[in-house]
């Protein structure tokens, strides 16, 4: 957390009443987040082809107009050189750092009372995979794909090798690497993320196989929501200008299929289902691509895309997506702007609709205006808007402390923790009432270890180390 006298507030960073991306909460399954399974939208994309976007978007259309893609140009006679080679990049399966911790800091018996699912405790196929992911057991998850990907000859040691892909490996990759960079194993994610490239080498479309091993099928066999990760991932290792090359070069293929079935609109069966299905899978796209212009300060462009968004949107995202602007606003400094664009946001409020977005646009307002007390007193009453809605206590706990109430706010979070222990558990909270503890005392670690045993019992796994997460070393 920062130093208190430091007056420029990261609302991005402190205010945590949103995921990581201002655009999380549009593009993820609904059912999913409501469950508190997986909270970002990479999980909730085409897996294992229920309860995905696609499917949202339009569930009667056509195989040939979702796996459209244009395949490699290929010389007949001449099989082609560039094939997509694949393979598990570690040996060992992923361990349970929250175990390990608990048996270096605090005992054995302690580590003993972690209840995980593990691989061996669910059926070996996609259905045991869902299991752990809707558990929240994402280290399993991956252990588990390493598995079965083992059983399709893509497991560790098997990278370089020609194989045959199909739909259902795709998948299996796609959901791993998007576990894998869930779970900040960057490298990993990037390693065994590498032989796949864009997805544009001839073996992942069903013109490459045999008519009869696939219907007739034609087009892309991997998931839609693999080319986005794929484009995405530099993002997390440090590039994020080469994320933008990558998504706009994927925005203007998918811009040329939309455009397409716009044209044939009248004249063919499904092209006003297609069209729309794919508008659906463009305006992902654009919110990654608002997302990596932020990453590299690129606001013009920013601006031009939220613009664009918001007019061809519906008027309950028109309203999510102007508080989003003016939040982003926010984050630039210009109070002015992100005032106005939570003024258009509230004009769009339904009837009966919760209160909670507007307070917290209001609260996130408050303190760019250093008006921490108005900011918390707005959190307050979203939160009693929104009691599900456990990430505004850390909104209210960092008003406290910026207003000069340090126990208070840790107050406030530990009474939090003890009323919906499960969900208050939550990263940021961790990590703010870690941090509130070591400006507290000297004795810190001890109340650290204490919030490491209700981990323990009670959370799966963490997507932020320890040593962010409860700033704990450990390491001997």
């Amino acid at each position: 957390m920062a130093n208190s006298g430091n007056a420029e507030l990261n609302i991005s960073k402190y205010f945590a009443n949103d995921p990581p991306s201002c655009f999380d909460s549009l593009t993820a399954d609904e059912e999913v987040r409501s469950q508190g399974a997986v909270v970002e939208a990479y999980l909730s994309y085409d897996y294992l082809a229920t309860g995905t976007m696609d499917n949202q978007a339009q569930i009667n259309i056509p195989d040939s107009v979702r796996d459209m893609w244009e395949p490699p140009k290929v010389v007949p006679g001449i099989p082609p050189t560039n094939l997509t080679m694949p393979g598990v990049s570690v040996a060992t399966d992923l361990t349970d750092p929250v175990q390990d911790a608990v048996g270096l800091l605090v005992d054995a018996n302690e580590a003993q009372q972690r209840k995980l699912l593990l691989p061996d405790n669910v059926t070996q196929d996609e259905r045991g995979l869902r299991e752990l992911i809707e558990n929240a057991c994402f280290r399993s998850a991956v252990n588990l794909t390493a598995r079965l990907l083992t059983i399709k000859q893509q497991g560790f040691g098997h990278a370089g090798h020609p194989v045959k892909h199909s739909p259902n490996s795709l998948q299996l990759w796609f959901t791993r690497i998007a576990l894998l960079v869930k779970l900040g194993q960057y490298e990993i994610a990037r390693v065994e993320a590498e032989p796949f490239g864009a997805l544009n080498n001839s073996d992942v479309f069903y013109e490459f196989y045999h008519p009869d091993m696939h219907a007739d099928r034609k087009g892309s066999m991997a998931p839609f929501s693999f080319r986005l990760l794929l484009a995405e991932l530099p993002v997390y290792l440090g590039a994020p200008r080469v994320a933008l090359n990558r998504l706009t070069d994927l925005l203007a293929v998918v811009n040329q299929i939309r455009s397409y079935f716009e044209r044939t609109i009248g004249s063919v069966s499904h092209a006003k289902a297609a069209h729309e299905f794919w508008t659906t899978r463009e305006t992902r796209i654009l919110h990654s691509i608002v997302n990596c212009a932020l990453a590299v300060k690129d606001f013009g462009l920013v601006e031009q895309l939220m613009d664009r968004l918001i007019s061809a949107a519906s008027n309950p995202q028109k309203r999510i997506l102007l508080s989003a602007w003016g939040r982003i606003r926010l984050q630039c400094g210009d109070m002015l702007g992100a005032e106005k664009k939570f003024s258009e946001a509230r004009r769009l409020k339904e009837k009966n609709s919760s209160e909670a977005p507007d307070l917290i646009d209001r609260g996130l307002l408050a303190v760019a205006q250093n008006d921490f007390q108005s900011a918390f007193e707005l959190f307050q009453k979203a939160s009693e808007a929104a009691p599900t809605n456990t990430m505004l206590y850390n909104n209210m706990g960092v008003c406290l402390l910026y207003s000069g109430k340090l126990k208070e706010a840790i107050k406030l979070y530990e009474s939090a923790i003890q009323r919906n222990t499960k969900s208050s558990l939550n990263e940021s909270l961790l990590v703010n009432l870690s941090t509130l503890y070591e400006l507290e005392s000297n004795h810190a670690k001890e109340k650290k270890i204490n919030l490491l045993k209700l981990v323990n019992r009670h959370r799966a796994d963490l997507t932020v180390g320890l040593d962010v997460c409860l700033k704990l070393q450990t390491t001997v």
